[in-house]
């Protein structure tokens, strides 16, 4: 989940008690110690975390400068002298084998991308990621997916936690906690009114919805602890990169974890000092996170995407145009709800996977050749990466 919500998660009374009530000013470039309220540098970042074990850091997925402070957080604590593990949400436990071919410099970095299923089970561009990535080879640095199999999410989603198999549940907390009020308090607060889609569900949709989130905090704390434990040093440490809706507030994954592992856990969540809308961001709730680090803000994705959603498995023809965002380099190009996207230059387009792993190789400013179908007729349209015009 993006940090980014009307009802302004950032400032919400919630979270550790002892600063829940207190609010703090975000500074450009700056890491703010909340619970000392104090700014420090990187290095200084790295040393307050000697004891820590677990650090999560919280993400926007498509916002560079997300990226640019986990890769800065990844280093400070490398070069503190630290055995630094990544966790990554983006692949589920059972995709470990490419993970670690990759460290091991056994694979091209086309190679990586193509055998672990990037574009299968991460939709974000490789271009976010790169850069750790390849510093994290360039280390050593091992690597371990900790998120579960989608259709085990999904499973509890639809009929709880009892009817996962034996071996799903193992790498799932002993105890899981879905009674925080306050939890589900931050769990609403991302839905806003005019969300087409949240908006419209009843409350046994919503629960189970709760409980893929619950499955998702639980599970990547619980399976990064664990190969910290299994493949960690004495003085290892494990970074997990989630979206920070699952660390906000210390209320997902941290208290999760916290429940039931002895060592320390703390978390990182970059925020924005200014809005899409170019204002200044308000204050920031000093419980939002243990170290809060301010970012420029941007407005609409950092890296190309088309911007269309393709009806994917739910339709005959997965490569449908279902849904075309305003300002997006397709609506720019004049596609339209309805069409099929049948090509992008030489690459034919048969599902969502085939349509983002084509527009990886793309940076702003390229152009490119999209062959679609509309009303069932063959068009050629001549598209440009664009972003969209700031506001």
């Amino acid at each position: 989940m993006s940090a980014v919500a009307a009802d302004n998660v950032l400032d919400l009374p919630i979270g550790d008690a002892s600063r829940a009530g207190r609010e703090v000013a975000v500074t450009l470039d700056g890491v703010l110690d909340t619970r000392a309220g104090e700014l420090v540098t990187p290095a200084e970042f790295a040393k307050r975390l000697a004891n820590t074990r677990v650090l999560f850091i919280g993400e926007e997925h498509t916002n560079p400068e997300f990226h640019d402070v986990e890769f800065a957080a990844v280093k400070a604590l490398h070069d503190a002298g630290r055995e630094v593990l990544i966790g990554l949400e983006m692949y589920p436990y059972d995709q470990q084998a490419p993970l670690d071919q990759w460290i091991d410099g056994k694979l091209t970095e086309k190679g990586f991308v193509d055998l672990s299923g990037w574009y299968v089970y991460w939709s974000h561009h490789w271009g976010y990621y790169r850069d750790i990535f390849n510093y994290a080879r360039e280390n050593g640095l091992r690597m371990y997916g900790v998120n579960m199999p989608r259709a085990d999410v999904n499973l509890v989603r639809e009929k709880g936690f009892d009817a996962l198999d034996p071996e799903a549940r193992s790498h799932l907390p002993p105890k899981i906690d879905v009674t925080s009020a306050e939890h589900r308090r931050l769990f609403r607060s991302y839905f806003t009114a005019d969300d087409a889609l949240h908006s419209q569900m009843s409350e046994a949709q919503l629960d189970s919805l709760y409980r893929a989130q619950v499955t998702w905090d639980a599970t990547m704390g619980w399976n990064a602890a664990q190969a910290l434990e299994k493949h960690g040093g004495k003085n290892a440490i494990i970074v997990i990169f989630i979206g920070a809706g699952h660390v906000a507030y210390n209320l997902g994954g941290v208290r999760q974890l916290t429940a039931n592992y002895s060592g320390e856990v703390r978390s990182l969540i970059p925020v924005a000092v200014r809005g899409a809308d170019g204002k200044p961001v308000g204050p920031v709730r000093a419980s939002y996170a243990d170290f809060i680090w301010g970012v420029p803000g941007r407005d609409g994705p950092g890296l190309p995407v088309l911007g269309v959603s393709l009806a994917g498995r739910i339709g005959k023809e997965p490569s449908k145009v279902i849904q075309v965002d305003k300002d997006g380099s397709a609506a720019q190009a004049g596609i339209k709800v309805g069409d099929v996207i049948v090509r992008l230059d030489d690459v034919a387009i048969r599902s969502t996977t085939d349509l983002q792993s084509a527009t990886g190789e793309y940076a702003w400013g390229d152009d490119a050749a999209l062959e679609i179908r509309r009303d069932g007729k063959p068009m050629k349209v001549d598209l440009v990466f664009r972003r969209p015009t700031p506001k």
